[in-house]
């Protein structure tokens, strides 16, 4: 089996989107952030309001100040930062390995209805993470984030029925690309050129272990450039999406003397407003699987009865609900790893945590596994993938020399 089938990419919630550091909290304003700019929480102290970064003033914006140098590596919080950033990655590669690998499980008793299981999925999570929160949070932004995160789906799934498989997680590693220069317009960072290189050197491996199984049917050469323009164009809606969440982290945590918002608000409203978009897109999402608007209510319901595995003249839907519902369950561990490494970090890191997922995934789904009997075996450029990509990660994270640097990144 081409390694290529290994790996379908689920039609998720955007990495998903850190902590405050010192040089995130002084860099220059932009168009977008002052266009993007959140509204003042109460009880915000004087320091915070006078936009100082909470050095001056009351001896608890002191002490907020005193937080935020101490979180900058180098000084003497750096090395319980770094090792939480590490536990904190960790648990994302393990989420996400699970989340995939559950992911291919779960369609093997909804092959038919794949369409139904993403739906049900994003609607199923606005009451999971809503039935969580607690704290009332003003709205706007966040139906920005839904809107690009519901457009991100439907381009997707559109040019994804148009592609041969082998070509759309090679596509998809525009993802990173578009962070990069996102968090430069929306954000004002500055990334160092063994950074830049790191980034490229991931998204090569991740190719090169991606198509290492892609020898046989078409591939990008004989198509149009239509197509992966529209699967390049849904990964910068998924891109601007996270780097716009890794912005509500920085200026909330400023807005707050330091205290980050809660990941939970901005996963329930992020996906709220996602459902809503998927919800008004759904005519055009599903004439993108080759089903009428006439056709989707008689579809819903054959998928609902293939999920709850109750009815009669079912076919291939052994496993339901267990699978679907612990894919379900992995992935809102994943989203929530995700959104909490961003907190804690940056997106552009939790997305190079994430590629190191894909590799691991495809030599898990190699393996025989429950429901998924057939493995296969791994080509060299493989492992030359997974070793370029690991190249990567390590010359991305070199040490910084100096506390400019730190302030720059």
């Amino acid at each position: 089996m081409p390694i290529s089938h290994l790996l379908s990419p689920p039609s998720l919630p955007s990495l998903p989107p850190p902590h405050l550091r010192n040089g995130a909290a002084r860099q220059c304003p932009t168009p977008l952030r002052a266009a993007l700019a959140l509204p003042p929480q109460r009880h915000v102290g004087l320091a915070a309001a006078r936009g100082d970064g909470g050095t001056v003033g009351s001896s608890r914006a002191r002490a907020v100040g005193a937080v935020r140098v101490s979180a900058v590596p180098g000084d003497g919080g750096a090395v319980a930062g770094g090792t939480g950033i590490a536990a904190a990655a960790a648990a994302m590669v393990v989420f996400a390995v699970m989340n995939r690998v559950l992911y291919k499980l779960a369609l093997v008793p909804m092959k038919n209805y794949p369409f139904f299981l993403a739906q049900f999925a994003t609607f199923g999570y606005v009451l999971v993470y809503f039935s969580i929160l607690f704290i009332r949070f003003r709205a706007g932004i966040f139906m920005l984030i839904g809107l690009l995160e519901a457009l991100g789906v439907a381009s997707g799934m559109a040019s994804a029925a148009m592609l041969p498989g082998p070509s759309i997680p090679v596509l998809s590693q525009s993802f990173l690309v578009w962070q990069l220069i996102l968090s430069v317009l929306i954000l004002g960072r500055k990334y160092r050129t063994n950074q830049i290189l790191g980034c490229m050197l991931v998204t090569a491996g991740v190719i090169l272990a991606v198509a290492s199984g892609a020898n046989g049917g078409p591939f990008l050469s004989e198509l149009n450039f239509f197509w992966p323009a529209v699967m390049i164009a849904s990964a910068a809606f998924q891109a601007a999406a996270s780097i716009i969440k890794e912005f509500v982290f920085i200026d909330g945590a400023k807005r707050l003397e330091g205290k980050r918002p809660d990941i939970f608000i901005v996963n329930s409203f992020g996906s709220g407003f996602q459902a809503l978009f998927v919800f008004l897109l759904l005519p055009f999402l599903s004439s993108s699987k080759g089903i009428t608007f006439a056709e989707l209510p008689a579809y819903l319901n054959r998928g609902a009865a293939c999920f709850l595995n109750i009815g009669g003249n079912l076919k291939d839907c052994h496993g339901a609900p267990l699978l679907p519902l612990l894919y379900m369950t992995v992935n809102i561990a994943f989203n929530t790893s995700a959104l909490n490494l961003v907190k804690m970090s940056t997106a552009v890191v939790a997305s190079l945590t994430s590629t190191l997922a894909v590799p691991l995934t495809i030599y898990v789904l190699s393996l025989p596994l429950p429901y998924l009997p057939e493995g296969t075996n791994l080509s060299t450029s493989f492992i030359i993938g997974v070793a370029t990509l690991v190249l990567g990660l390590l010359l991305y994270n070199l040490p910084q020399t100096s506390a400019d640097q730190v302030k720059k990144d």
